[in-house]
């Protein structure tokens, strides 16, 4: 499994980054990150799509599953069989949503282990890991935009007035996680409820409303910078979609009216 990992998406993700690297004229490893990311993005739209809709399927039904757990609260069986029957009558799979979460989360640990083992190795490209016709490029600019040390963390210890660009990036990474969740999530999660009322997948939604910007906080301060530059980019690109998606649902409501 590691050899399959490596040979099919982690050593053709480390040469794009080097091609791109290469070919734009600037030499910034930011702007390369950006690009790859972008790529990324662009063909798993057809999963993050089908992760999107299920997960918005699902928030569609929470008033029909907690009608379904009210009413059968003291008989877990009859309750799975009934969520089961509503399932399978509105054609929608609660794990749909996994499959390309997945996959997301792969390709995720395979660009953090390119940055990672570039910024390890001084910013300089390991030569054993290019294809024969990728040329070596030698040592990588490490900056972003000649501001973010993208082979650095954030030393909180020792906050000097340069390690100002890098913290804006880790917090805009962090703010653009908050704002995709919540987008993501829709009117649920701004709906008040007690904690009586409230399911599991509802407090769950509510957790992670907060969960994920601070695990993104966390790996922008322990992780190199490169990871959090990935993260915000990768992050605007869903809200961007979620966006378009959101109006395509708009438009087939009205025409379908």
């Amino acid at each position: 499994m590691a050899f399959l990992f490596n040979e099919l998406i982690y050593k053709p993700l480390y040469n794009l980054l080097v091609i791109v690297y290469n070919v734009f004229p600037l030499h910034d490893f930011g702007i390369a990150i950006i690009i790859i990311t972008l790529i990324i993005k662009f063909l798993l739209v057809p999963l993050s799509r089908k992760q999107i809709e299920s997960q918005k399927k699902m928030q569609d039904l929470q008033p029909k599953i907690k009608e379904i757990q009210e009413k059968h609260k003291n008989d877990k069986e009859k309750q799975s069989r009934a969520l089961m029957e509503l399932y399978k009558e509105k054609k929608t799979n609660p794990f749909s949503g996994c499959l390309p979460m997945i996959v997301q989360l792969v390709f995720l640990i395979a660009i953090y282990r390119v940055f990672f083992n570039i910024s390890q190795a001084g910013l300089t490209v390991d030569t054993a890991s290019l294809y024969p016709f990728v040329h070596n490029p030698g040592q990588i600019n490490k900056f972003f935009l000649g501001l973010v040390d993208l082979s650095s963390r954030i030393n909180l210890s020792k906050f000097a007035l340069k390690d100002l660009p890098q913290i804006l990036l880790v917090v805009a990474a962090a703010a653009s996680q908050y704002y995709q969740t919540k987008m993501l999530m829709g009117k649920q999660i701004l709906k008040p409820s007690d904690k009586k009322n409230s399911d599991f997948s509802q407090t769950m939604s509510k957790q992670m409303l907060y969960f994920g910007p601070l695990l993104t906080l966390f790996i922008g301060i322990k992780f190199p910078a490169g990871l959090s530059l990935y993260w915000l980019v990768s992050t605007a690109f869903m809200i961007v979609q979620q966006y378009y998606l959101e109006k395509e649902e708009e438009k087939a409501k009205k025409q379908g009216a």
